[in-house]
């Protein structure tokens, strides 16, 4: 596998991160300039965690909340990256494994993890390039496009964002009853913070933190997973 067989399979992925991170680009000017944005989708590839972070900057978040946030949310793709560990070429260095790991998105993931054999450096150096590319270019095309449109249209526009999270935990609930019974525990705690009163008052960064960590630990107790038995396309 080299890196034009990698960059070939990273061709669906980099289109699909360029149709989803313009709406991230609209969003992310409400609280950022749009070169911010840029250098942000430039240097992380999660978008539920850049979304989480631009909210809590929004509300004025401290840099721990922000910090704490981002962790809990990506804390996922340290699973995906030990178990794609298991898959590396004998010959990968500390430095190779830094670069690959900053590329291991959800979609990179479940790509490499169809492959037979061992992976290579340059095959995933090619399969990150253009989901990275994608994602930081439609981030550009939504941040400097949202300065052109009235304040109405980048209004709806931001409700985009709300749609792309949607997408991508359907697949997750069709599959599975047990990510929607977590994700309705985790809507209902949002909503509980939204209107009830003496806690609706709490930041925005700690009613994120407490609902993903209530929702996961709820899920972790109540639906445990034997990792050895699991299926790749459950990982994702």
């Amino acid at each position: 596998m080299n890196f034009l067989y990698g960059l070939k399979r990273g061709i669906p992925v980099g289109l699909s991160y360029l149709a989803v991170s313009f709406a991230f680009g609209v969003f992310a000017t409400t609280g950022l300039t749009p070169l911010m944005a840029v250098i942000m989708s430039l240097t992380n590839l999660t978008s539920s965690g850049q979304y989480a972070g631009v909210k809590i900057i929004i509300e004025n978040g401290s840099y721990i909340e922000i910090a704490v946030t981002v962790l809990l949310i990506n804390l996922r793709y340290s699973l995906m990256s030990i178990s794609m560990s298991q898959k590396l070429e004998d010959n990968f260095s500390t430095w190779k494994r830094l670069i690959v790991g900053f590329g291991v998105a959800d979609e990179v993931y479940a790509v490499a993890m169809t492959e037979r054999g061992k992976l290579t450096f340059s095959y995933l150096l090619g399969l990150i390039s253009l989901p990275l590319l994608g994602w930081t270019l439609g981030t550009a095309i939504g941040a400097y496009g949202s300065t052109l449109i009235g304040p109405r249209l980048l209004e709806a526009l931001n409700l985009a964002i709300y749609a792309m999270f949607i997408g991508i935990i359907m697949p997750d609930i069709k599959k599975n009853y047990r990510v929607l019974i977590v994700c309705l525990i985790s809507i209902s705690l949002s909503c509980a913070f939204y209107f009830i009163p003496g806690i609706k008052e709490i930041n925005i960064g700690l009613k994120i933190i407490i609902s993903t960590i209530l929702a996961a630990v709820f899920g972790a107790l109540v639906f445990p997973k034997n990792i050895d038995n699991m299926e790749v396309n459950e990982n994702v």
